[in-house]
């Protein structure tokens, strides 16, 4: 009996042990097959993530050509609409010659800096022609002449127009009166190219000869120097022909550095200027300017600047290291999309825009907001 007991328990112990054996067996075969499906769900994953990321990428170089597509579309759709000269270069009331600066008034009447013709012209918005209103006597250097007026602005407490006399290196005060024959010096010896007037009455003026910008109360006592002034160069601290300038609200300065192909704003007080538009030289990329001129920012601190070799206006957002084409780009020429050399850029009251379209003689005017 004791011998049998001993026979099935053997028995017993060997089928327990080929059971435990067949469970480690199977617990193995499970735990490998557990790792080839984790695995291949890991690679799945990460082939998925992948993909995502591949997706991702190509949605947006596709998102971005789209983006372009659609800005030059806009810019192509943009047609601009001459409202002054257009009529060849010439000295008639209705043509205008190698025009610089200008300057547009609460009534959208536009006051034109003809430098080559050696005038200012008043011209009222949908008039054919426009007004000798100061100059237009020839070349010369009379109180009644000019010589390559650069700029001019309206004094509203004197109403009188104060106009850079560039080439005689004078500042002129001429009164907006029908009567008013000939101006007076203002400003004495400046090679002045580009003058605003901030909200407290200031008279900001560029002095080419020095590389610098400079504030006069408007009676011409007190002088402040607010940009440049360190000679000629292209440290954050100096200008190099700098040839327009835009006052803010807060009185920060932008200056069109142009032989720098670049905007330098300087803040109130600032001893250097911080680069806003223009990096890398000249060149026609989407960072690059190539002698920029004319200037404006909006109140939401959003430049534009007229990018005079490259024949188009670029728009800069605040804290943006490149630009958007808002108009031209499309080459020189004199269709209603280009233009032929830029020179200065306003907008009214009603946020449309007011191009100098210098080689073609004439102010374009866009809708782009």
């Amino acid at each position: 009996m004791t011998r049998k007991c001993s026979l099935a328990f053997i028995l017993l112990s060997i089928i327990l042990g080929i059971l435990l054996i067949g469970c480690c067996v199977w617990i193995i075969i499970l735990s490998m097959k557990y790792r080839y499906i984790l695995k291949e769900k890991t690679m799945n994953e990460e082939k998925m993530i992948a993909d995502l990321n591949t997706l991702q990428s190509e949605s947006q170089q596709k998102i971005d050509y789209l983006n372009k597509t659609l800005t030059d579309l806009q810019n192509n759709l943009r047609i601009g609409i001459t409202v002054a000269g257009g009529h060849g270069s010439g000295n008639a009331t209705n043509q205008l010659n190698a025009p610089r600066g200008l300057f547009i008034d609460e009534n959208r009447t536009m006051f034109i800096a003809d430098e080559s013709n050696h005038r200012i012209v008043q011209w009222k918005l949908g008039d054919e022609n426009g007004k000798v209103v100061a100059g237009g006597n020839g070349k010369g250097k009379l109180l009644n002449q000019f010589d390559s007026p650069s700029s001019v602005v309206i004094d509203s407490v004197t109403n009188s127009l104060i106009i850079c006399d560039s080439k005689n290196r004078r500042i002129i005060q001429w009164y907006h009166r029908n009567d008013t024959k000939q101006g007076k010096i203002y400003i004495d010896n400046i090679r002045c190219t580009d003058m605003t007037i901030d909200n407290d009455g200031g008279l900001y003026i560029i002095d080419l000869d020095k590389h610098e910008v400079r504030r006069y109360e408007m009676k011409g006592t007190i002088v402040t120097s607010v940009a440049g002034g360190h000679g000629e160069g292209s440290s954050l601290n100096q200008l190099r022909f700098p040839s327009f300038i835009f006052v803010d609200q807060q009185h920060n300065v932008y200056v069109a550095d142009n032989g720098n192909h670049r905007v330098l704003k300087w803040n109130k007080d600032a001893t250097e200027g911080i680069i806003v538009a223009g990096y890398y030289d000249r060149g026609n990329d989407l960072e690059q300017l190539y002698n920029p001129n004319g200037l404006f920012v909006d109140t939401n601190g959003t430049l534009y600047v007229a990018d005079d070799l490259n024949h188009r206006v670029m728009r800069w957002f605040p804290g943006a290291q490149e630009g958007a084409v808002v108009v031209g780009g499309l080459g020189p020429g004199s269709t209603p999309r280009q233009f032929n050399g830029l020179n200065d850029l306003v907008f009214d009251h009603h946020g449309q825009l007011y191009v100098i379209d210098r080689g073609n003689d004439r102010i374009q005017n866009f809708v782009i907001r």
